[in-house]
């Protein structure tokens, strides 16, 4: 590969500022949500007392996934050896601390008491799953910004695979971390199993390249660089290997809960009679986040059009949300069964096997919280990338791979 030289990125100021006015904007109506629903109680959403964690909540987990997801591409060039994607390093690690910082804003602005976050920084219960990802969160944080720094720094160069290491056992014990959340939850029928935390790793995998490969695009075509095919089809590639592996965690998911009669009943509700849960899961997750887009990465035509392959990458980001909306707001739909077994036993609050599917309408100010996160979190990457010299000032073929150029 040839001497590669960083630029800041010059796209035209009235398009940056233009491009910062509206994120900053969509940023601004969401903390008009936040003081909303702070000021007048989470009655003003579709929240209640059988669905907990809502669609701030399916935006917080899918920024927080794909950030680990993101970090992937600087991990393959330093901790595989893959020469190829070493150039992107620098924005893959930004890209992962904005998607981690814009997710985690969501988190913690959907608390209902948010001045109350210095007790859970302060006060551990080690038997909670939430305590380790308090230090899982602020680990990654602190090791990607050293990463960052023996990138883009020489007298860090001799430490960046050390840090590389560091930050790929990271990015899996915290992606691994927020699938525990939900598999260790035995209470819900939908979550209780140890197949969740590598599934959500995988996914991460899909959904952070996916989200890369539309900003990196985007920032290449806005500033006039050249990305060559050569780049452009490895990621890609790499895409399509990703979404088969999610396609197969999510058959061997749910053929491990079918395995047991118990699970039966959550099954049914999810894959054929769970309403708009059964709709988001075929139509979104497998159909919309899995076959199209795989259909497209390995189509001989369609795969080397680049408008298909951001088709693509779009896609699985959609299917990456309905999947998070079916796990999370799927699960706690289903009745909570109080005494597992019985089949007379239920209550009035929608529990046991008598009981009916809780209902759940995402509220204005939710959706406002969710997309407030994707804002911040693209306006920290578009700053960063401005100010600082994290992009290659070419990925065009021959700057790639050597054995091309003319």
């Amino acid at each position: 590969m040839k001497r590669i030289v960083y630029r800041e990125w010059r796209i035209q100021p009235e398009r940056y500022w233009g491009l910062l006015a509206i994120l900053g904007a969509v940023a601004g109506i969401a903390g008009l949500a936040v003081l909303f629903m702070e000021h007048e109680g989470h009655w003003v959403t579709g929240m209640t007392n059988e669905v907990v964690w809502g669609m701030p909540h399916v935006f917080a987990v899918f920024l927080i996934v794909a950030a680990s997801g993101a970090l992937n591409v600087a991990s393959i060039g330093t901790v595989f050896g893959r020469t190829a994607y070493k150039p992107l390093g620098r924005l893959s690690g930004l890209l992962a601390l904005a998607l981690l910082i814009g997710g985690l804003l969501v988190l913690v602005l959907d608390l209902g008491r948010p001045e109350r976050l210095i007790v859970a920084a302060t006060t551990y219960n080690f038997r909670s799953i939430f305590a380790w990802n308090i230090y899982l969160y602020t680990g990654f944080v602190v090791i990607v910004v050293a990463y960052l720094w023996a990138l883009a720094d020489r007298k860090g160069g001799p430490y960046s695979k050390t840090v590389g290491y560091a930050a790929f056992v990271w990015r899996l014990l915290l992606t691994m971390g927020t699938g525990s959340i939900f598999g260790f939850i035995v209470a819900r029928q939908a979550y209780d199993t140890a197949i969740l935390p590598p599934m959500f790793i995988i996914m991460s995998f899909a959904y952070g390249l996916a989200v890369f490969i539309l900003v990196l695009m985007f920032a290449y075509d806005q500033d006039k660089r050249p990305l060559g095919d050569v780049m452009l089809g490895k990621l890609k590639n790499l895409l399509g290997v990703f979404i088969a592996a999610v396609l197969l965690m999510t058959l061997m998911y749910h053929l491990t809960k079918l395995y047991g009669a118990k699970n039966l009943g959550v099954e049914s509700f999810i894959l054929v009679n769970g309403g708009i849960y059964t709709a988001l899961f075929w139509v979104g997750w497998v159909l919309v986040g899995c076959l199209a887009p795989l259909g497209i990465v390995y189509h001989p035509v369609l795969g080397k059009d680049r408008n298909w392959i951001a088709a693509a990458a779009a896609m699985v980001i959609l299917g990456g949300f309905a999947a998070v909306y079916v796990i999370i707001i799927g699960g706690q739909s289903f009745p909570l069964q109080m005494f597992p077994g019985s089949t007379i036993l239920a209550s009035g609050f929608h529990d046991g096997v008598n009981g009916v599917p809780a209902s759940y309408v995402p509220s204005i100010p939710e959706i406002l919280l969710g997309l407030g996160g994707v804002s911040v979190a693209l306006i920290i990457t578009a700053v960063g990338v401005r100010v600082l010299q994290f992009l290659p000032e070419s990925l065009a073929d021959p700057v790639v791979d050597p054995h091309l150029a003319t």
